[in-house]
């Protein structure tokens, strides 16, 4: 019997992503997003950026845009700046959004 070992390439490094959604995103979310900057874009995007600690966590945000109904446009891994260096800390929330949290 052979015994198989995960490689350490194959292991999630804790990162900061830019994870970019179609429409604007109403201020009352934030929270729901701890841990992350919110910028509203002028071209109508939403950018959600900052730390993300593993894959589970980042698959949690993409849920959560999901759940907002809005288009999710891009999720790019950036360079973490000094401001994005707290891990973050639990996906809270269970609202779901409505057309009326989607400015156009």
């Amino acid at each position: 019997m052979s015994k198989t070992h995960a490689s350490t390439e194959d292991r999630y490094e804790p990162g900061s992503y830019e994870i970019r959604i179609k429409g604007h995103l109403d201020k009352r979310w934030a929270a729901w997003f701890e841990g992350l900057t919110i910028t509203l874009e002028d071209n109508g995007d939403t950018l959600l950026t900052g730390p993300v600690i593993d894959q589970a966590a980042l698959h949690g945000l993409l849920k959560k845009v999901r759940d907002l109904g809005m288009p999710l446009v891009s999720v790019s891994p950036v360079e973490p700046s000094p401001s994005t260096t707290l891990p973050l800390r639990g996906l809270r929330g269970t609202g779901q959004a409505d057309a009326s949290d989607v400015k156009s």
